[in-house]
């Protein structure tokens, strides 16, 4: 059995690779690759794999931007420490999904159905058919962050996300500017509040930068591919997106992402 691995962890890709020695001892990874851009290169360039075992959130994107753009004949099992995704992953030939931490058992199970399903995977009207169904399913509402609690002073004041221009980052502090421009320190990470707050208003443009749908006041096209950002309140360091998440970030100002389209 020949797999690709498209994996941005360096750790969970590690771990992946013994659980499927572990799993399977003949299995052959083919290549691990750590983004949208690398998957949907790799796609191109090479046979199909048996099998694609895939993270849904990478450095650049959703890998379901992969699958969108390149005809992919493979199933795949996707990985992920995020159960909101469940219902997209199977409409994109995914036979499994598994929540991280992996367990064995599961990935053994996976395989299994692979092994089971694969004679037939390929036969006429499968896909639509599994389509259908799974339009016809309710899509279950993740719960997202609706407020912080911030210091002012000797006070703590709740403050709505909706009142939040964007998160920033300098010297591991992290500060809420919010749309009067007033800020607070917060103790979070960047990557932990990326976790908590609703994808389709927030986006992280930068390793320094989460910023909110309605801070965004233009776009200025930049050297090599980025973007330049105007944000209201203004900032005195100058905001890039990188080259790598530009298209993304352009389809989610256009509320395609956020609509749950996969992003061109």
């Amino acid at each position: 059995m020949t797999i690709l691995l498209i994996e941005d962890e360096y750790p969970a890709a590690e771990r992946l690779q013994r659980l499927l020695h572990q799993a399977d001892p003949t299995a052959q990874v083919l290549a691990v690759l750590q983004s949208v851009a690398a998957a949907r290169q790799w796609l191109a360039d090479n046979p199909a794999p048996d099998l694609i075992l895939s993270d849904i959130q990478l450095s650049d994107g959703l890998s379901f931007e992969i699958f969108s753009s390149v005809v992919v004949r493979s199933p795949i099992i996707f990985t992920t420490a995020y159960d909101e995704y469940a219902i997209r992953a199977f409409r994109v030939r995914s036979i499994d999904y598994l929540l991280k931490p992996i367990k064995l058992a599961e990935l053994q199970a996976a395989l299994a159905k692979f092994r089971e399903l694969q004679a037939s995977f390929s036969a006429p009207g499968n896909a639509q058919r599994l389509e259908r169904l799974l339009d016809a399913l309710p899509l279950t509402t993740k719960t997202y962050k609706s407020r912080f609690l911030v210091h002012s002073g000797s006070q703590l004041l709740p403050l709505e996300v909706d009142q939040v221009a964007y998160f920033a980052t300098r010297h591991e502090l992290t500060t809420l500017v919010a749309r009067d421009n007033r800020r607070f320190v917060l103790d979070y990470t960047l990557e932990q509040l990326e976790k908590l707050l609703d994808p389709a208003h927030f986006f992280r443009a930068n390793r320094q930068l989460l910023l909110h749908l309605s801070a965004v006041r233009r776009l200025h096209p930049h050297f090599n591919g980025k973007l330049k950002l105007d944000l209201h309140p203004e900032t005195s360091d100058e905001m890039l997106v990188s080259r790598d998440k530009a298209g993304s970030f352009k389809a989610w100002l256009e509320g395609e992402v956020a609509a749950g389209r996969p992003a061109a």
